[in-house]
């Protein structure tokens, strides 16, 4: 589970145009790397398709591969389990990257925990059971990632 990273707030701008802000941008690489430290590359990056969340995904996974999915915007966790249950049952390592609080709320539904989730954070969830199979509960939490390192 990845949260975009910061956005700028701008009165009027939709939100969907959003762009990151200079520390969102470096904030996105950083995780990006500490993904890749850990030993992960993604087989698939399920990401909504608002500006800073291409932006996030887009910086932290160059030239990944990034399926922009509609229903990721404005989803609670219950939708976005569905969206995981529907992955390819042949990739191992997947990333939804998209907007609180539903992100942050199938992170801790599959892998438990309280933690803050910022612009920017990642939870690694690992999980036995098989994409379709996944409900809430059946993961644990391997680790995390802050930008602030908090």
């Amino acid at each position: 589970m990845f949260r975009h990273a910061k956005a700028v707030h701008v009165p009027g701008m939709d939100d969907r145009e959003r762009p990151l802000t200079e520390r969102g941008e470096s904030d996105a690489r950083r995780a990006g790397d500490e993904i890749r430290g850990l030993g992960l590359q993604p087989d698939l990056v399920l990401c909504s398709p608002s500006v800073r969340t291409r932006q996030t995904a887009e910086l932290a996974f160059p030239g990944g591969p990034i399926s922009f999915e509609t229903e990721i915007y404005q989803a609670y966790a219950e939708d976005l389990l569905e969206l995981v249950r529907g992955t390819d049952p042949g990739l191992d390592t997947v990333v939804l990257c998209g907007h609180n609080p539903a992100v942050h709320e199938l992170a801790i539904g599959l892998g438990g925990g309280e933690y803050p989730f910022r612009p920017g954070a990642f939870a690694v969830i690992e999980v036995d059971s098989a994409w379709v199979d996944l409900w809430p509960g059946e993961g644990r939490l391997a680790t995390r990632w802050d930008p602030k390192g908090v």
